[in-house]
């Protein structure tokens, strides 16, 4: 993620704004060749060990529609 923090077009934004860039940018260069279903795959895994790491279960409510 360093290569995008540090990239020309985000230095002269504030710090908290190059970190979301990066982010998003280094998100968009993983997923760039996924078809949806891949792309779904992949935020699942994150969010799942997003979760993990803090110690917490996703709590997944069901849509009334």
């Amino acid at each position: 993620m360093n290569n995008y923090f540090y990239s020309p077009e985000l230095t002269d934004e504030p710090l908290a704004l190059r970190e979301i860039h990066a982010i998003r940018l280094a998100i968009h260069a993983e997923t760039k060749n996924m078809n949806p279903e891949e792309k779904r795959a992949y935020f699942h895994r994150s969010t799942l060990a997003f979760f993990a790491r803090r110690g917490l279960s996703p709590n997944y409510q069901t849509s009334p529609v």
